[in-house]
């Protein structure tokens, strides 16, 4: 089915330049460059290969994620090396002449809106999406509040905070992991997260790196088997929802995985406090500051109807969006993926559940190499359970296909 949607995708586009991609059902487009540079990303990418397996011998749990966090970031950085050397780092948020194409599109062209400040901005917020920019009006306002706060208002600056936020997933991974898995597969799951090719492409340059963290912060607390524990995740849910409307799937995956180990009640109660957290949330903004969170999603949905979506058929997306994303991730992580979920490994069903939804309701008709980066950890989570002992193979196939793609495709992020 795969390798149908990519051949049909590629056809139709050679044809008539249809669907609206640079190369459906993948958002790059064929545009191979290289710098200097990209002798440090395969030296380093070559030399983490066989080292990286070693970190699974760390005694010490908390060394173990420290380590990972740093595996990530290495990676990251040394990868987007190849193509645009140190400027593509942050390339994607710079508006200058030398910046990217898809600079005008992302947040930094939207804090203009928090000209009279975070309280008159959420209480507009609805009025206000049609007026910011297609990333911008595309997520609740969470993200540019916290620039907003932080200052982050240049270009090296917010990519600085989405690379370090990002590089968490990894270590969040890891504990993720070892509420659903043993410390050995925990272990791998890290790894598998640390290589992938769509966290390392899109998770180290673009915003969706913090929705990434923000997701597998909120997957880790829900699913112990602690209450007070999942209570924590409920708030961190809707602090989620109030970053990218996609993270609301995130509770909705625990609530799966929770119903497989502790049954109806326990998923029941993951589902009404998360409920809870969010309308607390957005409620109390309501009466604070007049936040309207139905009027603003609404906005939204106008903005999306009205946007490249328009060329993008739901009926060839419904395969594209998560045979894109699918690919992306990682093809043996992919491939490992789907036998858990044949072995019917609870986080394995419940991320099929998630994504085949997510296809279905159309929200997200390409762009999910980026889009849906915060369901990747899951499914290297969810590959981890099924993964053979012997990790190198593996890590060098995910390495090299993210060198590949980042040396052969424009991949925008």
């Amino acid at each position: 089915m795969a390798f149908a949607t990519v051949a049909i995708g590629l056809t139709i586009h050679a044809l008539s330049g249809g669907l609206a991609a640079g190369a459906p059902p993948f958002i790059s487009a064929w545009h191979p460059r290289i710098r200097p540079l990209a002798a440090v990303s395969l030296a380093v990418l070559a030399a983490a290969v066989p080292l990286s397996p070693l970190m699974t011998g760390i005694r010490s749990r908390s060394l173990f994620a420290a380590c990972a966090f740093v595996l990530a970031l290495v990676l990251g950085l040394a990868l987007n090396l190849a193509r645009e050397g140190v400027h593509g780092w942050y390339a994607v948020f710079d508006t200058s002449p030398h910046g990217s194409f898809e600079a005008p599109n992302e947040y930094l062209p939207s804090l203009t809106a928090l000209t009279y400040g975070p309280q008159f901005f959420l209480g507009h917020f609805a009025q206000l999406v049609p007026s910011l920019t297609i990333n911008g009006a595309g997520h609740p306002p969470g993200l540019l509040l916290t620039m907003d706060a932080l200052h982050l208002r240049s270009a090296q600056r917010l990519a600085a905070f989405c690379i370090v936020v990002g590089a968490l997933s990894t270590p969040l991974a890891y504990l993720l992991a070892r509420e659903l898995l043993d410390e050995e597969r925990a272990r791998i799951a890290a790894l598998f997260t640390a290589f992938a090719p769509s966290v390392l492409l899109d998770g180290t340059v673009s915003a969706d790196a913090v929705y990434m963290t923000l997701g597998m912060a909120t997957a880790a607390l829900l699913v112990s088997r602690r209450a007070s524990v999942r209570v924590a995740g409920a708030a961190m849910a809707a602090i989620g929802g109030f970053f990218s409307y996609l993270l609301l799937a995130i509770p909705v995956w625990a609530a799966l995985v929770v119903l497989a180990r502790c049954g109806w009640r326990a998923a029941l109660g993951v589902c009404v406090t998360c409920g809870l957290a969010v309308l607390a949330l957005n409620g109390g903004l309501a009466l604070a500051v007049g936040y309207d969170p139905i009027g603003a999603l609404r906005a939204t949905g106008d903005v999306y109807r009205n946007s490249l979506a328009l060329s993008r058929p739901y009926a060839y997306w419904v395969f594209g969006s998560p045979t894109a994303w699918g690919v992306m991730m990682g093809l043996p992580t992919a491939a490992l993926a789907l036998r858990a979920a044949s072995r019917r490994d609870p986080g394995a069903l419940a991320l099929a559940a998630v994504v085949i939804v997510s296809a279905v309701l159309g929200f997200s008709k390409a762009e999910t190499e980026r889009i849906w980066l915060p369901y990747v950890p899951l499914a290297c989570v969810a590959a981890a359970s099924a993964a053979p002992t012997r990790l190198r193979p593996i890590l060098a196939a995910l390495a090299g296909q993210a060198l590949l793609v980042e040396i052969l495709l424009d991949t925008i992020w």
